[in-house]
């Protein structure tokens, strides 16, 4: 439900702040009064187009916040999406932002945010569904199309009807998944043999190399490396052993030095201890220097010249190198494509499962399927049925008492939503055919069926998920009589228990029924400029709640353009009437719950 809308800067909006209770909100106003500017604020903030006309004229930025009460499943989506639900409520802005000047028309840069996170439009346009249903006079596309006309009947289904909408999907899912793999299975076939014998020779190549450490290579160039320099690795080994150790030359060693450096140091240490540190520095440098020298001295006595080892590794070296040009580029690469082979060997071979196994597979998916689509038809079917009845109900209030509607569902191949092509028929006249709704219908027609199927729908409790809780309705009953009007605005009411609808209008009647009435309308400001800084005159919108006398007063306007005594007494009637009208049928509400799902 839409808590409420700030909005600033934008159109002729400076500033407003408007806050909407549950039940029936409507905006009335002279035409032009910027009525629509309301809605187009709400319909920006939810994802609407932008227009070099969206900001208001010599403003650099401005802003539109809508405030929605935050349900189990907008708290659901907004996991979903990784974004903050903690709070109460679920807040859409959007941010305007004066571009640059282009040919002389300025450009307007924009940002959507949800409760202060940044997002992109696929997100707000997956969200904004879930918020509001915007209806208008003319709006033909939506009902024309089949998905829309699908799921406003699976609304009307309840729990049984989505929960075998989820399991045609899933079936469907399963289907596909068969057939893929079955396709390519197909595709395989014809170059199985061949396929095969590459992989198979693939196989016993990596096989016979014996992979199994993909360090193997570098330890095998470090051998070889070694080897073929173990003679100059010898010479060098006893050079740095007479450095250290012992210098057969006749010269002094490093382990001679560090001796008679140790020896002097013994001697000094006796007459002051201030030398036992360096003392106990050179006695341990001298033993390090003799490991030193006795371990390099075991390294060239353990080196040996190997040619026929030195071959062996040479050729093992050109080997993996082969079967890394081949395999790899890395060894480690040719060691899992040796372990995926032996998967693509299984499936070549029949491994896996054979062509048959998985053409059977998809036969029996088919078949799970084929029947879960023909459950989903008979609720359907059902459903359809109570919904050509109340439908017509409701319609024949609304000057449409010798309306004819029908359901018609006709088979087509499954899809993830069943088999079921769904088509609105509807005959206005007596003795004309049914035809689809959006052949036939007027503008009016489309209107009146469109307000009487969501009063359906809301009368089940169990409505779609993707379909708003706040309903805006702008100007859906102009040009209809006054007994029209009357049924419109009682169906109106009764919507807005569900909880929540916004209502552009013009008629006295629809007007008298709202549980909060606002009046729009211009008016001129002196503004100071922010350039020239001189006050100029501005044409601003403003938005005021009314209640008591100035409802009263609005009431009289809207039903005879004065405020005479007349008129006043006629807004009065239409308060206690509307009293009445919202107290009976507040009644039969109650008592109607999900009529439409019970069998």
């Amino acid at each position: 439900m839409l808590i409420s809308l700030h909005i600033e800067n934008f159109a002729l909006v400076d500033c407003l702040d408007l806050e909407f209770p549950a039940g029936l909100n409507v905006l009335t106003g002279e035409t032009g009064a910027g009525k629509s500017i309301i809605l187009d604020a709400l319909d920006l903030a939810l994802g609407g187009k932008v227009s070099g006309r969206s900001l208001r004229t010599g403003a650099s930025k401005g802003r539109i916040d809508a405030t929605f009460s935050l349900t189990p499943e907008l708290q659901k989506w907004l996991q979903t999406n990784q974004l903050d639900g903690t709070n109460d409520t679920l807040v859409c802005s959007r941010e305007l932002t004066a571009g640059k000047l282009t040919a002389g028309k300025g450009s307007v840069r924009n940002r959507s945010r949800i409760n202060g996170i940044q997002v992109n439009k696929q997100q707000l346009e997956s969200l904004r569904d879930r918020l509001v249903e915007i209806t208008a006079q003319g709006q033909t596309v939506q009902l024309g199309q089949a998905n829309v006309q699908r799921n406003w009947l699976d609304g009307l289904g309840g729990g049984n009807l989505i929960r075998c909408k989820v399991a045609v999907a899933q079936a469907y899912e399963a289907c596909q998944k068969a057939k893929q793999i079955l396709e390519k299975r197909r595709q395989r076939e014809q170059q199985r043999q061949e396929q095969l014998d590459l992989f198979e020779f693939q196989a016993k190549e990596l096989r016979e190399a014996q992979l199994d450490d993909p360090n193997e290579l570098d330890q095998l160039e470090q051998d070889r490396s070694r080897l073929s320099h173990a003679v100059e690795l010898k010479q060098q080994s006893y050079e740095v052993y007479q450095a250290l150790y012992q210098n057969d030359a006749g010269g002094d060693a490093c382990a001679d030095l560090l001796g008679r450096a140790q020896q002097t140091l013994e001697e000094m240490v006796t007459y002051d201890e201030q030398i036992q540190p360096i003392l106990e520095l050179v006695t341990g440098a001298l033993a390090q220097v003799e490991e030193a020298g006795r371990a390099v001295n075991a390294y060239g006595n353990d080196l040996e010249t190997d040619p026929e080892q030195l071959q062996n590794i040479e050729a093992r070296i050109m080997q993996l190198k082969q079967i890394c040009r081949k395999y790899g580029p890395t060894l480690a690469e040719a060691i899992a494509y040796d372990q995926q082979l032996q998967g693509e060997l299984d499936e070549l071979s029949d491994g896996g499962q054979s062509l048959a196994e998985l053409e059977q597979n998809y036969a029996a998916k088919q078949q799970v399927l084929a029947e879960q689509c023909a459950m989903l038809t008979g609720l359907r079917q059902k459903v359809a049925k109570k919904l050509e009845t109340a439908l017509v109900k409701e319609l024949k209030p609304l000057a449409m008492d010798k309306v004819k509607f029908e359901v018609d569902i006709s088979p087509m191949t499954p899809t993830a939503v069943g088999s079921d092509r769904i088509t609105f028929m509807f005959s206005p006249n007596p003795g004309e055919p049914l035809q689809p709704l959006t052949q036939v219908a007027s503008g009016g027609e489309m209107s009146r069926f469109l307000l009487a199927l969501k009063v359906c729908l809301a009368q089940t409790g169990d409505a779609a998920p993707e379909y708003g809780a706040t309903m805006v309705f702008d100007e859906i009953d102009a040009g209809v009589s006054g007994r029209v009007t009357q049924a419109i605005a009682e169906k109106l009411y009764q919507l807005g228990a569900q909880p929540q609808v916004l209502c552009v209008t013009h008629q006295p009647l629809v007007a008298a029924m709202a549980d909060a009435h606002f009046h729009v309308n211009k008016t001129v400001i002196q503004e100071i400029s922010e350039i020239t800084t001189t006050a100029t005159e501005r044409t601003v919108v403003r938005v005021s709640p009314l209640a008591g006398e100035q409802r009263k007063q609005e009431l009289a306007q809207l039903a005879g353009g004065k405020s005479d005594d007349d008129a006043i007494a006629f807004a009065e009637s239409l308060l206690t009437q509307a009293a009445d009208v919202r107290s009976k049928l507040s009644k039969t509400n109650r008592t109607r719950g999900k009529k439409l799902v019970k069998s």
